[in-house]
């Protein structure tokens, strides 16, 4: 395992757990050639191949990384662990694996991102919204942060509120 910090492949785990139902493995490593801890996680692959349609008809492999990215930058400096993130993450994926087979349309990706974040922090959960929906003026943020403070039983949103493909067009 490389180091995250000086990328040398010597690492120590000191501590491993099971976390997540035991769905995950999660490990604290030192590494032996700069001494700073890490921590990773080790989870099952599903077998799962989802491809994502993007907005412009073109396709591409799901990546977990490109959508625990865009939950980070949202969930910046609001209190949200690692952990947490991970958990949103496997989430989204778990509503995904169960809803579409095969393939994708990317706003979906981003409704299901969403509905999930606005359970836990509203102002996350508008910062990932003004990002996906790459807003085109002050009302569609203000409506945004409007849906943000309804509550959690509000049915437009769930059917797709926001991130309805016509909610722009």
């Amino acid at each position: 395992m490389l180091c995250r910090f000086c990328q040398k492949p010597n690492s120590k785990v000191i501590d491993s757990r099971s976390s997540e139902g035991g769905g995950v493995i999660r490990r604290r490593r030192e590494c032996v050639s700069c001494g700073r801890r890490f921590t990773t996680y080790e989870r099952v692959e599903s077998g799962v191949k989802l491809t994502i349609i993007k907005r412009d008809g073109s396709s591409e492999p799901y990546l977990r990384e490109k959508l625990k990215h865009g939950l980070e930058r949202a969930c910046y400096k609001r209190g949200f662990t690692d952990e947490q993130i991970e958990e949103l993450v496997d989430e989204v994926e778990g509503d995904l694996t169960q809803r579409y087979k095969g393939s994708v349309q990317s706003p979906n990706v981003g409704e299901l991102a969403a509905n999930r974040l606005r359970q836990f922090d509203a102002v996350a959960f508008v910062r990932f919204a003004s990002v996906y929906k790459e807003f085109a003026d002050v009302q569609e943020f203000v409506d945004a942060v409007s849906l943000a403070r309804r509550a959690d039983d509000d049915p437009d949103l769930e059917e797709g509120g926001l991130f309805r493909a016509d909610a722009r067009d």
